[in-house]
């Protein structure tokens, strides 16, 4: 059953990063802080390998930060 659930959040999961990629690509923003959401999906794509609920929740934060219009900042 716990391994069902892991399968589930990994698609979950998936599914997010695909999106916000999709999302990144698509803003409006000078280059350097697009470098940096993407370097950001980079590192929560890699975090997903090993502790799948981090990179979870660090890529809601992300979201909620694009949602928000909270940007990092450039180069």
């Amino acid at each position: 059953m716990e391994r069902d659930n892991q399968l589930k959040l990994y698609g979950l999961v998936a599914e997010q990063l695909k999106e916000a990629h999709a999302t990144v690509r698509a803003l409006q923003v000078p280059d350097g802080v697009r470098k940096a959401l993407s370097r950001k999906l980079l590192v929560i794509t890699a975090a997903a390998k090993h502790d799948l609920p981090d990179a979870a929740r660090r890529l809601e934060r992300l979201l909620k930060d694009l949602d928000e219009g909270r940007f990092p900042e450039g180069d």
